[in-house]
Formats: C-alpha cells, structure tokens, sequence
C-alpha cells in the first residue's frame, strides 16, 4: 500500500475557529506547487487514490489545489491521534492507496510511527508531504519513506 501524508500549507494565525483558519497567499502557492508535483508524479494513476481530508478549511483548501475530489475526515481533524490518521487511509493493507491532507502534531505521529513501529514525533513542515509504501523483502512485511518533499524545495525557495 502507498500512502501520502500531506500537510495543509501555510494558515492563518487566528480566525472565528481553529478549523475555520483558512490558508495565507503563500499558503495558497504552497498547495498549489505540491498539488502540481502530486499530479505531474502520480500521472492518470491520480485518479486511482483516495484522498481524504480533515475537515478544516485549510485543509480542504490544500486537497483542492490537486483539482480532484476528495473526501472529508471528521476524525482526521486537528489533534486526532495518529491511530485515527492510519484507520481513516486503511494501512496497511487497503487495496487502495491514500493521500490524507491533515495537521501536526498528528501526521509527525504517524510518520514517527511508520518509520520506527512504536510511538514517536518528527516534525512534518507546513505544506510538506511523506509518502510511504509497504513492501515484502525476505518475507517480512517493511515501511519505506518514498520521498519527503517541502514546497520550498518546489518553489525553490529558501525556508522561512
């Protein structure tokens, strides 16, 4: 199974609700130079992914930037535990691959989790994806990290 963790893109700071904060302009050219990647990397196989997305605006706003539907995720939103992230996408043995749009801390617990196989953080940055994949070597079931792309290393811009 593959699955892409994805990181709304930059929001902002304050709004009526936490899930009401939309993305910033730069926000917005963030998810729309990892929407494009996505679609330049993933080719019509796009179509055959689930995408699914916290319920947030600035999340829905990431997802649209692939410019295809998606679904929303009641239980992916802002502090859900990563066991909810990994439920939603079917990991590890969906017949489907999954990109989730969420938030941190959640999806730095569910990569800690991919990558190592117990509970753990890393720091996902704002708008970055993780993509992982399942794999059978020797008869053991492995997690690989496929790639690990920020919008800055798109946009070819220095980090803030």
């Amino acid at each position: 199974m593959q699955l892409i963790l994805w990181r709304h893109a930059e929001a902002e700071d304050l709004a009526k609700t936490d899930l009401a904060r939309a993305l910033t302009p730069k926000g917005r050219r963030q998810a729309d130079a990892v929407g494009k990647w996505l679609r330049a990397s993933l080719g019509p196989e796009l179509s055959q992914w689930r995408i699914l997305a916290s319920p947030a605006v600035r999340t829905q706003q990431t997802a649209q930037a692939l410019g295809c539907p998606f679904e929303t995720v009641n239980e992916i939103a802002p502090d859900a535990p990563a066991s909810a992230v990994l439920a939603a996408a079917g990991w590890p043995s969906a017949p489907q691959p999954a990109i989730v749009v969420g938030h941190q801390p959640t999806l730095g617990m569910v990569a800690a989790h991919l990558m190592h196989g117990e509970e753990g953080y890393v720091s996902v940055k704002k708008g970055a994806i993780w993509w992982f994949e399942t794999r059978i070597r020797e008869g053991v079931g492995q997690t690989v990290l496929k790639t690990m792309l920020t919008p800055e290393s798109i946009l070819n811009i220095s980090p803030d």
